[in-house]
């Protein structure tokens, strides 16, 4: 089995045993009384400078532990300082040390829009994003194949944007099918965990032409790698190893932002 598979395959298991019947009907009762979601994709087109979204993540299957003793909400305070646009936040426990608690004490720790990032395989997921304050949720092309048009549709009723993740054009030809507005274009084949920024970067140059915002993910490690992804044409970048390692999370974000846009785009 590949990386991707395993994980997709223990995220089925944890989610059937851990949402039971009872646990949904929760769920969506506290998703319907949320605070109203905040613009996630507006976050991302307003400023003319390439957007920072600053991820807490404690471990990842690439970089092992990074942060494991890391306090979700002070480093989501820590980047929202450091004029990050939004904050995504890990909630998937197993290989990334997240939950739904970190979701929702940084949500209500800080004032920019929050992104759920899970391997979502179920609707309790959503529920839970929404319930926890998540204003934004990733779904992956990958992961979710003809399903994601129901997982989008069933995002909005929640009152949630979706981040459509893809890593290939036959991902982006399903994401843009599938009605995705926002795509986020990851240069790391979770398959096999490799890297390859030179193919995300024309991946990116091609969902520009066809996404509304369109997000480069992974391998984006300092300024100069920002400053490629808006030659490429991305809105933004979504980091999270470089900076939950970085002494100053702070510091870290603002070396990171006020990269211009390429040719105009908004």
């Amino acid at each position: 089995m590949s990386v991707l598979a395993k994980i997709v395959a223990s995220r089925k298991a944890r989610v059937a045993r851990e949402f039971t019947d009872a646990v949904r009907a929760d769920l969506v009762e506290r998703a319907a009384h949320a605070r109203p979601a905040r613009p996630f994709s507006a976050a991302l087109t307003a400023p003319q400078a390439v957007a920072v979204i600053a991820e807490v993540k404690r471990s990842s299957p690439s970089a092992g532990g990074i942060a494991l003793g890391c306090d979700a909400r002070a480093q989501a305070q820590a980047y929202e300082r450091g004029h990050a646009a939004a904050i995504s936040v890990l909630t998937e426990p197993e290989r990334f040390g997240g939950s739904f608690e970190d979701l929702a004490s940084v949500s209500a720790a800080v004032r920019v829009p929050v992104l759920c990032k899970d391997f979502v395989v179920d609707p309790a997921q959503v529920a839970a994003a929404r319930a926890a304050g998540a204003d934004a949720v990733l779904l992956m092309a990958s992961v979710l194949g003809q399903d994601l048009p129901r997982y989008l549709d069933l995002t909005s009723r929640f009152g949630l944007e979706a981040l459509v993740e893809v890593h290939d054009e036959a991902e982006l030809a399903l994401a843009v099918r599938s009605g995705a507005r926002v795509v986020g274009v990851n240069a790391r084949d979770l398959r096999t965990l490799a890297i390859d920024l030179e193919r995300a970067h024309a991946l990116v140059r091609r969902a520009r032409e066809v996404a509304d915002v369109v997000v480069a993910e992974s391998g984006i490690r300092s300024r100069r790698d920002v400053e490629a992804a808006a030659r490429a044409g991305a809105d933004a970048v979504l980091v999270g190893t470089a900076l939950m390692g970085a002494p100053s999370p702070e510091d870290a974000v603002r070396e990171l932002t006020g990269v211009g846009k390429e040719n105009g785009h908004a």
